[in-house]
């Protein structure tokens, strides 16, 4: 299983897919995973995530927390 790396969200897509930049400046589609999708946690540009990078597609990976702001 790959390890949550941190996020910020650059935009929301009309499909639930949501866009990401990571601390490398690399850019990577995302939707979120479980019980985000089930409590309907609305995410808005600027948000900071954690995030679970696919090892087998690098530019596809899954929200899995929401993280504060500081």
């Amino acid at each position: 299983m790959a390890e949550a790396v941190e996020a910020t969200v650059l935009e929301l897509m009309p499909n639930g897919m949501v866009r990401l930049e990571l601390a490398s400046r690399q850019q990577v589609l995302a939707h979120p995973a479980g019980v985000r999708e089930k409590n309907f946690v609305r995410l808005r540009p600027g948000d900071r995530v954690g995030v679970e990078v696919s090892p087998f597609d690098p530019g596809r990976g899954r929200i899995k927390s929401l993280l504060r702001k500081s």
